[in-house]
């Protein structure tokens, strides 16, 4: 990200403080950009102070205000609804207007991942800032997430291929893997990739973050009406739930007969 903004004159200020979630505080950016995971207002194992609600609510504030949102990968796997941390059946159902209010600013909630493996994207904006070098779409290597609870007000850029992926956890339509959305006056953009080191080193990959990091800030526009019911009508099919197998016990070693 540091790279990024030398080219793009961008200015971060990183912290793993969630204490700091105030309206005076967040008033002096742009942006906020998000590469977190789990419940937020909970202390974390890195020890570092955790959001209040009344932070996590400032923050939802900031961006319908007319702010802008980044999130990658793991963004989607943050406040979870219902605390859904177990991965277990009601972790793969939709909760619609029910679901959490972040996961309805991010417009779609992590379920799962399979094995890291190539896949393909499909692009169906090229159009948008960053896209414009894709309309074929493109593949690689990845840690890819299933998701849910699409927004019905999702304006989609790359659909995620996954008839040909491995794992029970893809057995679903082609559905939404990075989008752009308006919150209230804010602008939102999401994409489900930046988990392998090599992926952010990727130029595609910094081709399509930098396109959405410049929408999301207001510096390019562009058209963000809704289409995900035209070029995902199956979004919302979500994959079946599959129960963890436990590792067999070994059998004893059998006794020789005497």
């Amino acid at each position: 990200m540091t790279d990024l903004g030398a080219k793009n004159n961008w200015e971060f200020s990183f912290s793993k403080d969630g204490s700091l979630f105030n309206p005076q505080y967040l008033a002096q950016f742009d942006a906020l950009f998000f590469y977190t995971t789990g419940d937020l207002c909970s202390p974390g194992t890195d020890k570092n102070p955790p959001m209040s609600p009344e932070g996590k609510q400032a923050f939802i504030d900031y961006v319908a205000s007319g702010k802008g949102f980044i999130g990658t990968h793991s963004a989607a796997d943050t406040f979870h609804t219902d605390n859904e941390a177990v991965k277990g059946p009601e972790r793969y159902k939709n909760h619609g207007d029910a679901a959490d209010p972040y996961i309805k600013l991010l417009g779609a909630e992590f379920i799962i991942h399979g094995k890291q493996q190539v896949a393909k994207m499909r692009c169906v904006d090229p159009k948008f800032p960053g896209l414009e070098k894709y309309a074929d779409g493109f593949g690689f290597q990845e840690e890819w997430y299933s998701l849910k609870d699409f927004r019905k007000d999702l304006h989609v850029l790359l659909l995620q291929e996954s008839e040909a992926m491995e794992g029970p956890m893809y057995q679903r339509p082609p559905y939404p893997a990075t989008w752009a959305r308006k919150h209230g006056q804010g602008r939102v953009f999401y994409t489900s990739m930046g988990h392998r080191e090599d992926v952010w080193t990727n130029p595609i990959f910094q081709d399509v973050l930098t396109g959405g990091v410049s929408w999301a800030l207001g510096d390019v526009q562009a058209d963000v009406t809704p289409n995900i019911d035209q070029v995902a009508p199956g979004a919302l099919t979500n994959p079946l739930y599959v129960e963890p197998q436990s590792k067999a016990t070994p059998a004893a070693p059998a006794v020789p007969k005497p």
